[in-house]
């Protein structure tokens, strides 16, 4: 049987379109949105983005003491988040998500190897 790109990508729509009814993704989506509204996310990743460009003028004016000073800040911040349950929710969701996509990379390599196998 032979099939088409446009038939290829056609069944990979179909797949991607399964795969999001999937309770983990759905899950993962719920997550995200509320991480994305999340307020106190919000201001310390502002918070964040503006120690990155104090650091990076510090750096340009070569004081190079202050700009580490302002990453070690930057840190503490990005530790209050991955502290955070929504964002230990967020990551754990993610690696779900991620572990079903892996799987179907590797059942998809499998049949391929295996047709390549066999054809020859």
């Amino acid at each position: 049987m032979h099939y088409t790109d446009e038939d290829i990508l056609a069944f990979t729509k179909g797949v991607a379109e399964k795969l999001s009814d999937l309770d983990d993704v759905q899950r993962f989506k719920a997550v995200k949105q509320t991480l994305d509204e999340h307020e106190k996310v919000k201001q310390m990743i502002n918070q964040i983005k503006q120690l990155q460009k104090q650091a990076v003028n510090l750096q340009a004016y070569g004081k190079t003491e202050a700009a580490k000073r302002v990453d070690q800040d930057i840190d503490q911040i990005q530790q209050q988040i991955d502290a955070l349950p929504i964002v230990e929710e967020f990551k754990q969701t993610q690696v779900d998500v991620n572990t079903i996509l892996q799987s179907l990379v590797t059942e998809i390599n499998q049949k391929m190897t295996d047709e390549i196998d066999t054809s020859e």
